[in-house]
């Protein structure tokens, strides 16, 4: 068995596709240093494929578990749809991609998205972008590392490897 323990996790990158009708569609990206290949053996065992990703499946839902994300103040539950693992053009530099659901009730209006997790260190570069539905206005934005708001309703974050993460974040929103 390969030691999952040589794997280094280098970036990651998150989009969130917000909905008018309340959906928030999550696409998270971790990108790793793999030197061992173990992902890339993977591919030409199917029942250890699938093993795998059942394996990421719960450590997923788990750490969504921990989280706490809230919609104008009322918690919603974070959904894993889609697992896979592929590959950065070269069989050390796999990636992970997780598609996650979930549904808050928007309203017209001033609307809250909030995320609360454990404080922690940035272990690796991430960036984060938000897209919210046309004729939406970005209000407020409270997150650790840099962002630009782009659009009234694009938002671009960037956190850099050792930047301290507070454990909490916050959009505020108006949908038109």
């Amino acid at each position: 068995m390969n030691n999952l323990s040589s794997i280094i996790p280098i970036h990651a990158e998150s989009y969130f596709i917000v909905e008018r009708n309340g959906i928030f569609n999550q696409i998270l990206k971790y990108q790793y240093l793999d030197p061992e290949e173990y992902f890339y053996k993977l591919l030409h065992k199917p029942r250890e494929y699938y093993n795998e990703i059942n394996r990421l499946y719960s450590v997923i839902k788990e750490i969504l578990r921990e989280e706490k994300v809230l919609i104008n103040g009322q918690q919603v539950n974070l959904d894993v749809k889609f697992i896979n693992i592929d590959f950065i053009g070269y069989v050390d530099l796999p990636y992970i991609v997780y598609f996650i659901k979930f549904k808050g009730a928007l309203k017209r209006g001033i609307n809250i998205f909030e995320d609360y997790y454990d404080k922690t260190v940035a272990e690796y570069d991430y960036e984060v972008y938000w897209f919210f539905p046309e004729r939406t206005k970005i209000l407020e934005v409270y997150v650790d590392g840099d962002y630009d708001l782009v659009s009234n309703n694009k938002l671009f974050i960037w956190v850099r490897k050792g930047d301290r993460m507070s454990g909490c974040e916050r959009i505020v929103f108006k949908l038109a």
